[in-house]
């Protein structure tokens, strides 16, 4: 994003983009972790400083873009966390950036178990 005004010019990087997006969709109740993509092997959980992992964006001068892939929680409907993360995102980001979100893509690419969840926790902890 780009703005003129009188104090000089504003622009807002595809990376803080990305960030804001990838936080508001580990926020969002029913996603398990971020998908780092096939070619990275095994989702992995991420934190604050890795929340760009799993999410892309175009970003214009007024307007992003943006797609995730994700791991859901098991046992909770699908389309329904896909339609809580695609508001929760396009909400976080408008709100933050001033930017009209024009579409929010969601790839669900697994499926986490309780025992993962269990044991990703447990080596957090370590």
């Amino acid at each position: 994003m780009t703005e003129q005004l009188q104090q000089g010019l504003i622009r807002i990087s595809d990376d803080v983009v990305a960030t804001i997006a990838g936080l508001a969709a580990l926020e969002t109740s029913g996603v398990a972790a971020m998908s780092g993509g096939i070619s990275e092997g095994l989702a992995k959980r991420l934190s604050g400083r890795n929340a760009q992992k799993g999410v892309s964006v175009e970003v214009g001068q007024l307007e992003a873009a943006i797609d995730l892939r994700i791991v859901v929680q098991y046992g909770i409907p699908i389309q329904e966390v896909g339609r809580r993360l695609q508001e929760n995102v396009r909400d976080n980001v408008e709100n933050m950036t001033g930017l009209r979100v024009v579409e929010v893509n969601v790839k669900i690419e697994g499926v986490a178990f309780k025992e993962e969840e269990t044991e990703e926790a447990a080596n957090r902890v370590k």
